[in-house]
């Protein structure tokens, strides 16, 4: 009995033209992910096959798949030859040493050449596992469900069946900058841009005045964790000190948290032009701290040249959180760190921000093109 994975996908299915495409992008992304795992990747009509050696990590592949974009689920189960007695002969075999009373037989035939339909195949089938095996077909709430899948070259039948988390294959939308800090919400921000299909360029931005080197590791651990979803990644380590000294030195405490994050935002906009990059991503929810009011968010936005994605804006921290725990950045996001946005700000920042005041601001940095450049030249890059 020939062990595999049947994977599948959704948004794929209706690219048309296109749809080879995206799924060799995705058979490319499963082969990174799965190198050393699996016996071999390949690709069957409307499904990806993983082909799985004699021993293997089930909880492994399982964790690992559920995380890779463009799978919608996945079933683990056994190939066989497109002949009904082989079909009859892999399903007892594998329904055989299995825990169940009731069951149901679900059959997909892509193949109209095989000489049974999908519905004779479930009563040959049925019949089979219930006069072979005494147990009886349940069509609802039943215990076990063997799907088969009659295709060109092979059939499939598996009877375990596991969610993914669909999306578009990662690298097949283009490139975009990610501002991501320690915090909860940036890493799910990133993620659920991976998630549509785009490669995920970090930028973390620290003072050295305040930030511990546990601090950078926790970061460069968020990034490693992410990299699990879209498996080369690049995290840019941007040192933020000398900015933020001259901007303590000439702006009120009031301001300083927007100043940053203008400043943040331009410099990020420097990482994109370099990465080719089409936008900006960040980590904010609307109300949720006082930089992320309508007004201050307006504020921030403006000094990008690039438009900025802002995937959480109408999300609560709940659904922040569920999804943070899913992609399993929540315990490192919790782990104590500094924040360059924090640093020397007043106990009640300005809420209401107006981009013209904040400009003139700026304006007051009479070396701030210099400390920029200073900035980018002086980065640490990380490529995991």
């Amino acid at each position: 009995m020939r062990k595999v994975v049947v994977i599948h996908y959704s948004e794929i299915g209706v690219k048309g033209k296109n749809r080879e495409w995206f799924e060799k992008k995705l058979l490319q992304n499963l082969r990174t992910a799965l190198k050393g795992k699996v016996r071999r990747v390949y690709r069957r009509y409307g499904r990806i096959v993983c082909e799985l050696g004699e021993s293997f990590d089930k909880e492994e592949l399982i964790r690992k798949l559920r995380k890779i974009p463009g799978v919608r689920y996945f079933l683990f189960g056994a190939a066989c030859k497109l002949e009904i007695s082989e079909i009859k002969k892999v399903a007892l075999d594998l329904v055989r040493d299995k825990s169940f009373q009731t069951f149901k037989v679900e059959t997909k035939r892509s193949n109209k050449e095989f000489p049974l339909t999908s519905m004779e195949v479930n009563k040959v089938i049925g019949e089979l596992i219930s006069s072979k095996l005494k147990k009886e077909v349940k069509l609802k709430n039943q215990d076990l469900t063997l799907w088969i899948e009659i295709c060109e070259k092979e059939a499939f039948l598996c009877t375990e069946r596991y969610e993914g988390i669909g999306g578009l294959p990662v690298s097949c939308s283009g490139k975009v900058v990610s501002l991501i800090s320690g915090g909860i919400d940036s890493p799910v921000a990133s993620f659920l841009f991976m998630k549509r299909g785009c490669k995920v360029i970090f930028v973390h931005f620290w003072n050295e005045t305040i930030t511990t080197r546990a601090s950078l590791n926790k970061v460069k651990e968020i990034a490693k964790k992410l990299n699990e979803i879209q498996l080369k990644s690049k995290v840019y380590l941007v040192p933020f000190k000398e900015i933020q000294k001259e901007i303590v030195k000439k702006i009120p405490s009031k301001y300083r948290m927007l100043i940053y994050r203008r400043i943040m935002m331009k410099i990020a906009n420097q990482i994109a032009k370099r990465e080719g990059a089409l936008g900006i991503v960040t980590g904010d929810s609307l109300g949720q701290v006082a930089s992320q009011t309508l007004e201050n968010l307006n504020c921030i936005y403006d000094a990008s040249d690039l438009p900025v994605f802002t995937p959480l804006i109408g999300m609560d921290k709940e659904e922040i959180i569920k999804i943070s725990k899913f992609i399993e950045t929540y315990d490192l996001s919790i782990l104590p760190s500094e924040d360059c946005c924090s640093f020397m700000i007043a106990p009640h920042p300005e809420t209401k921000g107006d981009v013209e005041i904040l400009r003139k601001f700026e304006g007051m940095i009479e070396n701030l093109e210099e400390l920029i450049d200073k900035a980018l030249g002086d980065v640490e890059i990380l490529e995991l």
